[in-house]
């Protein structure tokens, strides 16, 4: 109802001012900038550059360290300069939402302090990851943080962006969260066969294979959650035209991914941007279906929002 409200109230010429654009403009940004690190962070892995930069925060001592640039240090130095960049836009996120926090909705400037806290978090799980030399549980919790903050950015985004729903999407509400949720924890489980090495292990030593086959057959729950919302879409005709989109485009990145996931098997990870896009759609599927649930929680008719 605020959203239709807000919509009538404000000229058109003054909305690209108002604060709530400003904040969604920002939120969009830090997601598209999250999602990239995760990208980064992926590749500094699979190219065996976690500990290129040995200190933290710096990097040899220096913020930019150019005798000893080279492409796993600049990976490693990127990845952590993204990683600041994003730090400095939630404090901007934070700062702005609890100043403009009249002209906004009560709950944003929690949910930004929330999406600020988790940041912070995770700049310490990036120190830590790099003073405790790659411990995998440490590695597994600082993607999860990741994660965590992307969807939280993407469910600020969501929430705040316009949208006027057909009221026929209430029934997929709790199939794109528990889609969400299971895809959520199948990266997880990714991230700790990555950072364990569970496929070179499997495959050489015949260790950790309990890892690597618990994520083989993680994948079916997801896989079904996902085909089952798609299927639901698709026969549901008043279903709003972004739902609809967003439903196709789940599905497609989830064929994607598991293609990626067979090819990088196969291939024992000797590709390496097939490791990293491998990563990347499933995060990239994983926000999918959390703005999907996110508006399915909005769709309403006209007449109800308007009541």
């Amino acid at each position: 109802m605020a959203n239709f409200v807000w919509q009538q109230q404000v000229p058109n010429s003054l909305e690209s001012s108002h604060p709530r654009e400003r904040i969604r403009s920002l939120v969009w940004k830090i997601a598209i900038a999250t999602l990239l690190l995760m990208a980064v962070g992926s590749a500094t892995r699979v190219m065996n550059a976690g500990l290129a930069c040995p200190d933290w925060p710096f990097c040899y001592g220096q913020l930019v360290p150019k005798q000893q640039m080279n492409f796993q240090v600049f990976l490693e130095w990127f990845h952590r300069l993204d990683a600041a960049a994003i730090g400095l836009m939630a404090i901007a996120l934070a700062g702005l939402s609890w100043w403009d926090r009249q002209y906004l909705p009560k709950w944003l400037p929690w949910a930004s302090t929330f999406a600020l806290g988790l940041i912070i978090f995770q700049g310490i799980l990036g120190g830590l990851t790099v003073t405790e030399l790659l411990r995998f549980d440490i590695v597994t919790a600082h993607l999860g943080t990741a994660l965590l903050f992307f969807t939280t950015s993407l469910v600020i985004g969501a929430t705040l962006m316009p949208y006027q729903g057909t009221g026929a999407a209430q029934k997929l509400t709790g199939v794109g969260f528990g889609a969400a949720i299971l895809v959520y924890l199948q990266c997880l489980l990714g991230g700790l066969v990555a950072s364990r090495w569970a496929l070179h292990q499997c495959l050489e030593s015949s260790q950790l294979c309990a890892v690597m086959n618990s994520h083989i057959v993680g994948v079916i729950p997801p896989t079904l959650a996902t085909l089952i919302l798609v299927g639901i879409a698709w026969r549901t005709p008043a279903l709003h035209p972004l739902l609809r989109q967003l439903a196709n485009i789940a599905g497609g990145l989830l064929v994607l991914q598991v293609l990626l996931g067979v090819a990088t098997f196969w291939l024992h990870l000797q590709v390496e941007p097939l490791t990293v896009a491998h990563h990347t759609v499933g995060a990239t599927l994983l926000g999918t279906l959390v703005a999907f649930t996110v508006l399915t929680l909005r769709d309403r008719p006209l007449e109800k929002e308007s009541a």
